[in-house]
């Protein structure tokens, strides 16, 4: 059920944003600074829930438990701290924290602890790397299809969630969803390597 309500808290920070403007809440609070507001909740539920439950739930060797979680909140910290996190064209600069979906593929996958920790390290270090990471929602380019291919990999997300607690892996209980779900991870992890070769290329 934890799982599920990331996916949950994935959705609604998806559409927090859209329903403030749509009910002027700036307008009627003007004292109330959403903004403050949106990162406060955003580290709670991308990155101290999942840092939480990396150690509850025991997903890296202990006693390793302890320290993944802490290096999450820590790198995290410096994530929402830092100024340039965001690009002009809308892209996050540097891992952007979002260890809550981490947390759920590490979930779905049912990968090993020794490559939970693995994972969890290099993407602590790619926080300070400055690569580029899409926002799915507020990138120009390619954004029909990055739609789309958001819309797919929340469904079969979702659906991959209610498998995990079957004995059958995701991978053979469901191929088509669990495939779909693969083919938008590598659109994903696409378009963020083209926009860092293009950067490190306009950089040279």
């Amino acid at each position: 059920k934890a799982f599920l309500w990331l996916c949950l808290a994935l959705f609604v920070d998806g559409i927090d944003g859209t329903l403030a403007r749509r009910f002027r809440v700036r307008e009627y609070t003007p004292r109330f600074d959403g903004a403050a507001l949106d990162l406060v909740t955003d580290f709670i539920t991308y990155s101290f829930i999942p840092a939480l439950m990396v150690f509850w739930f025991q997903m890296v060797p202990q006693p390793w438990g302890v320290p993944a979680a802490c290096f999450i909140a820590l790198t995290s910290l410096y994530c929402f701290a830092n100024m340039d996190m965001k690009t002009a064209d809308n892209y996050f600069q540097g891992f952007p924290a979002v260890w809550n979906i981490v947390v759920l593929y590490l979930y779905i996958l049912r990968t090993p602890d020794w490559i939970n920790l693995a994972v969890i390290i290099a993407l602590g270090v790619l926080t300070f790397v400055p690569w580029k990471y899409v926002h799915p929602l507020r990138v120009v380019a390619f954004r029909p299809l990055t739609l789309i291919m958001t819309v797919i990999w929340s469904a079969t997300t979702f659906w991959l969630v209610f498998l995990t607690d079957k004995p059958v892996h995701p991978m053979w209980e469901e191929p088509l969803v669990f495939w779909m779900w693969v083919l938008a991870t590598l659109y994903f992890a696409g378009i963020c390597l083209l926009r860092s070769i293009d950067e490190t290329a306009e950089e040279e």
